[in-house]
C-alpha cells in the first residue's frame, strides 16, 4: 500500500507537467494559425502600417492576460492578443512581398523559424535537459537589445546611418530567441512553469521575434 502511494506521488508532478506541455503546444499550434490568418487577412485587405499602435494595445492585453491567466477569460484574451500581433505583422510581410524576392524571402524565414522552434523544442524534451541557469543571462541580452533599439531610433532621428546596427540588433535577437525557446520549453518540462496560457504567450512571442528578425536578416538586401 505504502509502495502504491509512493508511486501515485511520484507520478503526480509528472502527469501535471505533460498535461501543461500538452495544453501549451495545443493552444500554440491554435494561436500561430490565428495569428496567420490574421497576416493574411490584413495582406488581403492591404492594411496599412499602424505604427506602434497595435504594440501599445498588445502591451495591454499582456498585462491583463497576466491577470486572467488562471480563468477561461485568459484563453480569450491571449488569441485577441496575437491576433493584434498577426494582423499588424501583415502590412510589413506585405512590403517584403512587393520586392523581386519577396515570396522567397517570407517563405525562407517561416521554414528556418518553424525548424529552430521544432529542433530546439525537441532537443530540450527528449534530453530533458535543464536550462534553468540560462534565465539571468538571456534576461541581461534583451536589456541590452531594448537599449540598442532606443539608441538606433534616435540614431535614426538625428540622420545616421543605422544599418548596421539594426542588422546587428536582429542577429542578436535572433540568438536570444532561440536561447528562450530553450529555457522556456525547460521551464514547463521541469516544472518551473505550471500554467500553460503563460507558456504560450512567451513560446509565442519567442516565435514571433524569431520570425521578425529572421526576415529583416534575409531581405534587408532588397528594394
Amino acid at each position: 500500500m505504502a509502495n502504491a502511494q509512493f508511486v501515485t506521488d511520484r507520478q503526480s508532478p509528472v502527469v501535471s507537467t505533460n498535461k501543461v506541455l500538452r495544453n501549451t503546444y495545443f493552444l500554440l499550434s491554435m494561436t500561430l494559425i490565428f495569428s496567420a490568418a490574421m497576416a493574411g487577412f490584413a495582406i488581403a485587405s492591404d492594411a496599412p502600417y499602424m505604427g506602434w499602435i497595435p504594440l501599445l494595445v498588445a502591451f495591454g492585453l499582456l498585462f491583463a492576460i497576466s491577470k486572467m491567466r488562471n480563468s477561461v477569460w485568459g484563453i480569450l484574451l491571449v488569441f485577441a492578443f496575437t491576433g493584434i500581433l498577426g494582423y499588424s505583422l501583415g502590412p510589413v510581410i506585405n512590403l517584403y512581398l512587393q520586392t523581386p524576392a519577396g515570396t522567397q524571402t517570407v517563405m525562407t524565414a517561416a521554414g528556418l523559424t518553424g525548424v529552430i522552434f521544432l529542433s530546439l523544442s525537441c532537443y530540450t524534451l527528449v534530453t530533458q535537459k535543464d536550462f534553468s541557469y540560462m534565465g539571468g543571462f538571456l534576461m541581461t541580452g534583451l536589456w541590452v537589445v531594448i537599449g540598442c533599439i532606443v539608441l538606433m531610433i534616435f540614431g535614426g532621428l538625428m540622420g545616421f546611418d543605422v544599418t548596421l546596427l539594426n542588422l546587428t540588433i536582429s542577429a542578436a535577437i535572433v540568438i536570444i530567441m532561440s536561447g528562450l525557446i530553450l529555457y522556456e520549453t525547460s521551464q514547463i518540462v521541469h516544472g518551473g512553469e505550471t500554467n500553460y496560457i503563460m507558456a504560450t504567450v512567451s513560446l509565442y512571442l519567442s516565435i514571433y521575434n524569431l520570425f521578425t528578425s529572421l526576415l529583416f536578416l534575409l531581405g534587408f538586401n532588397d528594394d
